[in-house]
């Protein structure tokens, strides 16, 4: 593994075949806390690791040490960058022009707010940081484009579906939760059962079964936003 000091942070600290043994042992332990935490490289390229204790609501983020994360090496990092906050049971991000260089999540700029998933890469500066549910052992990585599953694979049913599963987005409500299956059954006319049984070849199609149960409707929903294969006007 390089230690080229110059492109400290900037690799995915949870790339494959990068961790040492002793690293792995750490990594193994933190999961078993069973807690939300952060993975990211310092300046040695060192894997350090950082928990988001329950009970804890805020954590602040910056190059100042006073922060409770600190990332001094990072010239591109703001003195507070950013703030973790738990809303809910769920951590969000919240960059509210507190940064001077902007903060990204999975290569998207955050303009206020930002619900973290598992699996959620977050770059601030040069420094790439991995965020890990803990509730998710099955999240998976971002799929290339040659994998994504093209429009034309949805069948009618399929789509009209996807567009009641995100209804309750239309509003642009960061903490919006998808729609209910009986919610889906009232909008496209079919049973209960039928649903279940259409967003189970979803999840497959969309690679999503090896997910916790309650995850599941919530990433699906966000996979075809981020596809493109759902936009904010099919919602009406």
């Amino acid at each position: 593994m390089s230690k080229t000091s110059s492109q400290s942070g900037g690799a995915d600290p949870l790339a494959p075949h990068t961790a040492s043994a002793g690293e792995l042992k750490e990594l193994l332990a933190t999961e078993r806390l069973g807690v939300p935490f952060l993975a990211f490289r310092d300046q040695q390229e060192n894997l350090r690791l950082y928990a988001l204790a329950h009970g804890t609501e805020s954590h602040t983020l910056g190059r100042r040490p006073e922060m409770d994360l600190p990332v001094p090496w990072d010239s591109e990092i703001s003195g507070l960058h950013a703030e973790l906050q738990c809303l809910g049971g769920e951590w969000t991000i919240v960059d509210d022009n507190l940064s001077r260089n902007g903060t990204y999540v999975n290569g998207e700029r955050v303009s206020g707010r930002r619900r973290l998933r598992g699996g959620d890469r977050i770059r601030v500066g040069r420094t790439l940081i991995a965020y890990n549910a803990a509730d998710a052992p099955g999240a998976t990585e971002t799929v290339s484009a040659g994998d994504r599953p093209a429009l034309k694979e949805l069948s009618d049913t399929q789509r009209r579906i996807l567009i009641a599963l995100c209804r309750p987005y239309r509003d642009g409500g960061a903490f919006a939760t998808p729609a209910t299956n009986q919610q889906i059954a009232d909008e496209v006319f079919l049973s209960v059962d039928a649903v279940k049984t259409h967003l189970r070849v979803l999840f497959g199609k969309f690679e999503l079964n090896e997910l916790a149960q309650n995850q599941k409707r919530a990433t699906l929903a966000e996979c075809v936003f981020q596809l493109g294969l759902i936009s904010q006007r099919d919602l009406g």
